[in-house]
């Protein structure tokens, strides 16, 4: 650094751009230029009118109309290509920033499970489970042990229940003899000759005309 620069301060050295600041200032740049593309767009279609406007009437006017027209239409085609350009480093800053961000997560997350495994080994494991094994032998024996009643004999002799079997099926077996001796009850046939119809009692009315029509035949008679 030179005499000066060290009296006065030398430029300061700029901290390097993260991949954010880089990104945000493209989107910038972006957007400024697609603001000037529309203008420029605008004042194309203006001097296409201008020049159909004046036509044969002045040459002169139209033409000066589509040699502007002509140097907007080249900013135009300068934009687009600086606008590619652009949109291809900032899709490639978001592409490495992704990237870096996913790395980031995995080595922290490998770290975490490197930590998580510390201190443990697979000898370990198979020990741990050993012993979970063995208390729960344990406590199996000794619910067995709680669940035995004390002092009552819980064993049945075999021979009393073949017995009381035997007795059951001896039942069944004078139950099934006793209803195959049974004769069967048979009912007569119902017979199929028809009953005669009982009469009809006839009104009160039809037996008073009876009695009337036999006294006027007694008095006939007479």
């Amino acid at each position: 650094m030179s005499v000066f620069g060290k009296l006065f301060g030398g430029r300061k050295q700029e901290a390097p751009a993260t991949p954010q600041d880089a990104i945000q200032k493209l989107r910038e740049t972006e957007e400024m230029l697609e603001k000037k593309q529309d203008f420029l767009e605008k004042k194309v279609i203006d001097e296409k009118a201008n020049a159909v406007k004046y036509g044969t009437k002045n040459k002169r006017m139209a033409l000066q109309c589509l040699n502007r027209k002509r140097n907007f239409e080249k900013q135009l085609a300068h934009i687009d290509g600086v606008l590619a350009t652009i949109g291809f480093q900032r899709e490639a800053l978001e592409n490495a920033s992704t990237n870096k961000e996913v790395l980031d997560v995995m080595s922290h997350a490998s770290k975490a499970l490197k930590g998580a495994h510390n201190n443990m080994d697979v000898d370990q494991v198979h020990d741990l489970m050993e012993d979970i094994a063995e208390q729960q032998e344990v406590a199996n024996e000794i619910a067995e042990a709680i669940s035995n009643p004390v002092g009552f004999n819980s064993a049945v002799d075999d021979d009393d229940l073949m017995r009381e079997l035997e007795e059951l099926e001896q039942e069944e077996l004078d139950k099934e003899l006793l209803d195959a001796r049974a004769p069967p009850v048979v009912l007569p046939d119902t017979p199929n000759v028809a009953l005669p119809a009982v009469p009809a009692a006839k009104p009160r009315a039809a037996v008073a005309a009876d009695k009337d029509l036999e006294d006027l035949e007694s008095w006939a008679n007479a």
